[in-house]
């Protein structure tokens, strides 16, 4: 895993962890909320990658956050998404014959 994820999903689970307790919630009443194991919940504020990212929305939204995973990848603030022309894009994006009966 680079380097720069592995950073952000330990920050996303200290951020997590840090918001739980300001909320003055458990461990235990966390993990009764989003459908989690203590485990889980504890994996995930360690920063373990391989959490499902459907636990972090459900903490998300316990937590009243929910609307920040929406904005993550929001179109009109992708930069670079911006700066390609939409109009050029292609509709769909296809695999060719070739590569495909090569793959096999």
């Amino acid at each position: 895993m680079p380097l720069p994820v592995s950073r952000a999903v330990t920050k996303l689970g200290e951020d997590i962890n840090r918001a739980r307790r300001r909320r003055r919630m458990t461990q235990q009443s966390l993990s009764e909320r989003i459908g989690a194991s203590i485990t889980t919940i504890k994996r995930m504020e360690s920063g373990d990658p391989r959490i499902p990212l459907h636990f972090v929305a459900r903490t998300l939204y316990v937590f009243g956050e929910i609307d920040r995973l929406s904005q993550l990848l929001d179109s009109g603030q992708d930069e670079i998404g911006l700066n390609l022309m939409d109009d050029q894009l292609p509709k769909r994006i296809r695999t060719s014959r070739k590569s495909t009966v090569n793959a096999l």
